[in-house]
């Protein structure tokens, strides 16, 4: 499909499946190389990474560790920038590598403040892989060092991203039609 519509927006299609594959597996060789020997505890936000996560995983060959978060903080079609609540930490991340599996930052609000909550458990690194890096949305400095994709600052759905709840089953992104 190279166009869909949800609720009262119609998108096309940006980035293929084949693309996203290819750079799912560069970041977890990537990741493999790097954390090698070091068990990393891989946190991913939910819901939208949720099908990076899989991805991501079925490339990892090192030991480790999956776990999941949840994080309010969007509502429609754009971020609050507040994190209204963390829910699902439970493992003991003192001394870990955590390893934060995003599927967008854009302005880096949620991300930052997610970082200090889980820095208050006294981990040993904590290092942030996302699908997607909205560059020119960025309002705070970030160390992410595993990015998959830099895009613009448009209205994407599918691969997990979604608009209100809708959108997120699709193999592809796409970016809202103006």
């Amino acid at each position: 499909m190279d166009t869909i519509q949800i609720k009262d927006k119609l998108f096309t299609i940006s980035i293929g499946r084949e693309e996203i594959q290819k750079e799912v597996k560069r970041v977890a060789d990537e990741i493999n190389r790097d954390l090698e020997g070091q068990n990393p505890l891989f946190l991913s936000v939910l819901n939208g990474s949720f099908m990076f996560t899989a991805d991501l995983m079925k490339y990892i060959t090192i030991p480790c560790e999956v776990s999941f978060v949840k994080l309010a903080s969007y509502q429609g079609v754009s971020s609050t920038g507040t994190i209204k609540e963390v829910i699902g930490i439970n493992e003991d991340l003192t001394n870990r590598t955590v390893v934060i599996v995003e599927d967008i930052v854009d302005t880096g609000l949620t991300m930052q403040r997610l970082l200090e909550t889980l820095g208050t458990r006294n981990p040993k690194e904590i290092r942030i892989a996302t699908l997607l890096l909205k560059p020119d949305k960025l309002k705070v400095e970030l160390d992410i060092k595993y990015i998959a994709m830099k895009i613009p600052n448009d209205f994407i759905v599918g691969y997990g991203l979604d608009y209100d709840g809708f959108g997120r089953n699709y193999p592809d992104i796409y970016t809202v039609v103006p």
